[in-house]
């Protein structure tokens, strides 16, 4: 089956009426151990600020949605929090359980979460929040108290943006429909885009910043592997011959290469605070 909806985290968006969380789920979920392993603290930084920003310590109730294999969880957890998660990727979801083995983490879609409202003291999503994705906005302000925080992270317009070259190297070996989601779903990068999308979904912007992603891997071998994890390169690897994505993906690569054979991958990596009005 070709997919042409790839959603929840960065590469590719749609409006909720068109979303299919599992086949997005099928997508972000088909080399889960690898993501889980090799890519997910990709975050780190912008992770560090909005437990800062948010409060995030002993008593807080937190919910992560589009959780992943549950990291920001276990972080949230050895602060004190009590945390929940959500993901769309059943294999993800299963890392994050035994992660997190007393957390409440389950699987299902960003619309439509499954917590009464007003559950949580805070509710973060780390790159899972993109364009036309308003109405999950929504979801999380129905599910958050009154005053509680939410914040939010997704890619900047740079600089630095390596992955810009990696997701040109991908265009050539992507259907049509998958490239112009791409760009719809890129437009949260201009600067006030979030805000808005926050505002109208019922919050009050406290702050926006930035930090610098920066992930590493020792060898060519381990960077495909972590790239090839990534659900925006699921449509690439079914549309086209996978070894051409291979070597048009390692061919971009390598410029991110250093003296000592580690490959280095830095990016803009925003984040918007706000408050539940």
């Amino acid at each position: 089956m070709r997919r042409r909806r790839i959603l929840q985290r960065e590469g590719v968006s749609s409006t909720s009426s068109e979303h299919d969380w599992q086949e997005a789920g099928v997508a972000w979920g088909h080399a889960a151990a690898d993501w889980a392993c090799l890519y997910e603290h990709y975050s780190m930084g912008v992770v560090i600020a909005l437990f800062a920003a948010t409060g995030i310590g002993p008593g807080t109730d937190l919910l992560d949605v589009a959780c992943g294999s549950g990291n920001f969880i276990r972080l949230a957890r050895d602060a004190g929090a009590t945390a929940s998660g959500l993901d769309a990727a059943e294999g993800l979801v299963e890392i994050a359980r035994d992660r997190n083995p007393r957390a409440d983490i389950r699987l299902g879609s960003m619309f439509e979460l499954p917590w009464e409202q007003e559950s949580f003291d805070v509710v973060v999503s780390i790159n899972g929040i993109w364009g036309h994705c308003g109405d999950a906005l929504v979801e999380m302000r129905r599910v958050i108290r009154p005053g509680g925080m939410v914040g939010i992270s997704f890619w900047g317009e740079g600089p630095p943006l390596d992955s810009r070259p990696f997701f040109k190297a991908l265009l050539p070996h992507m259907p049509p429909t998958n490239v112009e989601g791409m760009r719809d779903t890129n437009a949260i990068a201009t600067p006030g885009v979030a805000e808005k999308m926050l505002e109208a979904a019922g919050f009050d912007v406290v702050e926006r910043g930035g930090r610098v992603s920066t992930i590493e891997w020792p060898d060519e071998e381990t960077a495909w592997r972590a790239i090839a994890s990534c659900g925006p390169i699921v449509p690439a690897l079914e549309h086209s011959d996978p070894a051409l994505v291979r070597r048009d993906v390692l061919a971009v690569m390598a410029n991110y290469r250093d003296r000592h054979g580690i490959y280095r991958f830095r990016n803009d990596h925003q984040f918007v605070i706000a408050r539940a009005a």
